[in-house]
């Protein structure tokens, strides 16, 4: 039986290194929960106990609504980045925070893109107040859907940049040191659960992707080999021409994703 565990932790170590590289370990040391003793004693009472594996878990919905309920804010997403780009979104609190990541994949612009570059805070306390950004079009878009505030925080295993949080809020609200630093140590708290969900969606084929739970948007992978093919293109043109369709007819990248997908839709070749 001990041969059969160490067998397990050995191949789960090699499929979080295939993901996310060598510097996230399958079973690390139980951080310790101090740092969230802040939490209402409702949720503390509700999400401290010892689990069977070593990390403490979530189901999806309750990891982002950990970050609605505690920092008083309208919504939240949880997206895990792993090695060459790949990502999986974990959850979204409702349909808006499900648009908000949704764009941040369809423009490739926003604020998480900032954070995994720069890989620290990215607060926008009043997208109104916005003179200079990087993300012009993306706080525009949000804007445009009734967002009025963002903030997205880096979540971290040891020194090992794993995902982004995204927040957001329907008016201006103020990001002191109070909030960003509760914002921080929610976002440690719940990284191990958000980057097990991944590997979970990713190892398992046959997981069901919906609005608050895209995961790894398959479509779209899916669509992008076919566009590949189709056109000779790299991935990047294949996956820019995806982009530019979903922009200019208004749809999310998932709907032009499935359409080619379904052999519905076929991008023109700009070369012809």
């Amino acid at each position: 039986m001990a041969g059969l565990r160490s067998t397990s932790r050995v191949r789960q170590a090699r499929r979080n290194q295939d993901w996310f590289g060598p510097m996230v370990k399958s079973s690390p040391r139980r951080r310790s929960l101090r740092p969230v003793l802040q939490i209402n004693p409702t949720l503390r009472r509700r999400f401290m106990f010892t689990p069977p594996h070593p990390l403490v878990e979530f189901g999806h919905e309750s990891l982002c609504a950990l970050f609605v309920t505690e920092l008083e804010i309208t919504g939240a997403s949880i997206s895990v980045s792993g090695r060459h780009g790949r990502q999986s979104t974990v959850c979204a609190s409702g349909p808006l925070a499900a648009r908000l990541d949704a764009l941040h994949f369809e423009l490739g612009e926003g604020p998480r893109w900032e954070v995994l570059a720069s890989r620290t805070a990215v607060l926008y306390p009043d997208l109104a107040c916005v003179t200079d950004c990087r993300c012009p079009i993306f706080l525009g878009a949000a804007r445009g859907l009734g967002v009025e505030s963002m903030f997205s925080l880096p979540m971290l295993m040891g020194a090992a940049l794993v995902g982004v949080v995204d927040l957001y809020s329907t008016s201006p609200r103020t990001a002191d040191r109070e909030f960003i630093s509760h914002g921080t140590r929610l976002t440690a708290f719940v990284a191990g659960s958000a980057v097990q969900n991944a590997l979970h969606s990713a190892e398992n084929h046959s997981s069901l992707e919906s609005i608050l739970s895209p995961a790894l948007r398959r479509e779209v992978h899916q669509a992008t080999g076919m566009i590949i093919s189709q056109l000779g293109v790299t991935a990047t043109e294949a996956f820019a021409r995806l982009q530019a369709h979903a922009f200019s007819s208004g749809k999310t990248i998932q709907e032009v994703a499935h359409y080619v997908v379904a052999r519905a839709l076929v991008l023109p070749d700009d070369s012809e």
